[in-house]
């Protein structure tokens, strides 16, 4: 079977990281084939004796009772070891993939959808999962037939040649099962994920498909795929039905034809009594060889699963390199000659900036102009495809992973926290602390939850800080006052808040401006604004247009041109959008 070179490296790795129990598991397997390979023999030598009243035949009989005990405990054995390796190797491959997924830039991994991707990693990673124990029962799958055809070469030449005639027959079919189940497993596998899709997004939407009386409709199109998955599934099914109905219609002839000649050999006188039942067990042992399609087929499953566990895997990750920022800079920001490009599309384009250290700059723009693409620019959530992003005169290119989740601070319009009965409110704004300030005190997530006006609404839930996330009834506004508590936590040296106060009224807007501003330590500011005070409060104002800088400097200087004016009055016509106040644009 020739394996994709991707999905062959990872399928190495899980063999590797499995070894112990894989090789447990074909010892099993090979101690249970050798087991039931010599029980035909010892019954047979035993009644052989029994028959011809020989002594010994006492303890030939204790051997037989004690080999078949012995095949029994191994069997078991093998199927704990087969589940143990199954979840282990699972694992590996879950953790692969999701270690890819989370390594590379996001527009690497745009093209894949939510339940494309938990598709992937939950039901493709289980079926991956499944390959290195397959691998190692298929063994004794193979030993115990071409063992058994052995035997029978020796108790009877003709019964061997009599089974072996059979075989090619057996082998046209066991390849003809390999390729149609290689095929419609994998379209299976396609409709599955693209049914999960569907689901996740409608998921997601729940509440506008609640409002607008359209889960009917939302029903009917997440479950369009379906008569295509049935389909394959049909299919896949039926390929299997058919190799064991085939299987089941040509070894029973195998196996009554072997010991039909081995009765002849015995009329002949040249084949014993226990001979005849050594030999009919051997032909039921021979006939296994079509067993071996259990094993083929989870390896098919595991093939055509693992390309698509592996395309997680092999995203290609983000560099990261040794360098270390100055121990008192600022967090002075500098873009020289950026240019980002998606899909053929420029989403900015030779944007060439330096930002203060300390400074608070907003960027503003209409919807499309590129602000947030600029905001993953500034603190490497993305790479540009031309230029260099500076932090305090160090390439970001050239940080440290932990270096420069150390420096850099984000909060989003809609954050997401992890979730979990173990994971808290206090415990979600702590994991905000870089990889290299240690972990956060009760006293600094209590202080990063007022500053972000978060401390009053968090004390009035059931426990407190102690409230799992889960189970914590947020809106939109608290969900974003705890991303701002997360971002203010880690007191990097630049902080980007992208669109993050969009749900707060604009008096806590303001307070939480005045909380960065009283900070400490110089902290350079960088917030994607949609409001004209945020824009008015700021110390510089970027302008983007296209992906372009259309301006750059003090909002009461840009506010005497018309369409930068015209930029804000096009956010405040976007649905929810608040006005701007009266007098905003003078400044304040």
């Amino acid at each position: 079977m020739a394996w994709p070179t991707g999905s062959d490296r990872l399928f190495a790795g899980a063999v590797r990281h499995t070894a112990g129990l894989t090789a447990a598991l074909l010892l099993c397997s090979v101690v249970g084939a050798a087991c039931s390979l010599a029980v035909p023999a010892l019954a047979g030598r035993t009644l052989d004796m029994l028959l011809r009243h020989r002594p010994g035949a006492e303890t030939w009989l204790v051997w037989t009772a004690v080999l078949l005990v012995a095949e029994i405990l191994n069997e078991t054995g093998a199927v704990l070891l087969t589940q143990l390796s199954n979840a282990r190797a699972t694992s590996w491959y879950r953790l692969r993939a999701l270690g890819g997924l989370l390594g590379t830039a996001p527009h690497r991994a745009a093209h894949l959808s939510g339940g494309d991707v938990a598709a992937r990693l939950c039901v493709n990673a289980t079926d991956s999962g499944t390959a290195p124990a397959a691998l190692a029962t298929s063994v004794s799958s193979v030993l115990v037939p071409i063992g058994a055809l052995v035997a029978l070469a020796l108790i009877h030449p003709w019964t061997a040649v009599v089974f072996a005639a059979g075989l090619p027959l057996l082998l046209l079919l066991l390849r003809a099962f390999a390729t149609q189940s290689s095929d419609s497993v994998a379209r299976y596998q396609r409709a599955q994920a693209s049914i999960a899709t569907r689901l996740a997004e409608a998921l997601g939407g729940a509440r506008t498909i609640a409002a607008a009386d359209t889960a009917r409709r939302e029903e009917e199109r997440v479950l369009a795929p379906l008569p295509e998955l049935t389909r394959h599934g049909t299919r896949m099914w039926l390929v299997h039905g058919r190799a064991v109905a085939r299987s089941g219609v040509l070894l029973p002839l195998l196996t009554t034809a072997v010991v039909a000649v081995a009765g002849a050999g015995l009329a002949a006188g040249d084949v014993s009594v226990g001979e005849l039942l050594a030999a009919s067990r051997y032909a039921a042992l021979a006939a296994g060889i079509g067993g071996i399609a259990a094993p083929l087929g989870t390896l098919v499953r595991a093939r055509a699963a693992a390309r698509r566990t592996t395309e997680l895997a092999r995203l290609t990750p983000m560099s990261y390199g040794s360098a270390v920022l100055p121990a008192d800079g600022p967090g002075a920001l500098e873009l020289r000659g950026v240019r980002v490009v998606r899909g053929g599309v420029p989403l900015i384009a030779d944007v060439t900036l330096a930002l203060g250290g300390g400074s608070t700059v907003a960027v503003v723009g209409r919807s499309g102009a590129g602000k947030s693409t600029l905001a993953s620019v500034a603190g490497r959530l993305t790479d540009p495809d031309a230029g260099q992003v500076l932090l305090d005169g160090v390439d970001l290119a050239d940080l440290s992973s932990a270096e420069l989740r150390g420096a850099i601070a984000y909060a989003f319009a809609r954050p997401v926290f992890d979730g979990g009965a173990t994971v808290t409110v206090g415990a979600a704004v702590a994991a905000g602390v870089g990889p290299r300030h240690g972990p956060a005190t009760a006293e600094g997530v209590r202080e990063a939850a007022a500053a972000a006006c978060a401390d009053t609404f968090v004390r009035l839930l059931p426990l407190g800080y102690g409230t799992p996330v889960d189970e914590a009834p947020l809106s939109g506004g608290e969900a974003q006052r705890l991303g701002l508590a997360r971002a203010f936590i880690g007191r990097g040296r630049l902080m980007i808040l992208d669109d993050a106060t969009s749900s707060l009224d604009t008096a806590t807007e303001r307070q939480v401006e005045l909380a960065l501003a009283a900070s400490p330590r110089p902290c350079t500011r960088l917030i994607v604004a949609h409001r004209v005070s945020t824009a008015a409060r700021a110390d510089r104002v970027v302008w983007m247009e296209a992906g372009r800088v259309r301006g750059c400097g003090p909002h009461p200087l840009l506010w005497e041109d018309p369409d930068y004016r015209a930029v804000f009055l096009a956010e405040t016509s976007r649905p929810g959008a608040m006005a701007p106040a009266a007098g905003a644009g003078a400044g304040e």
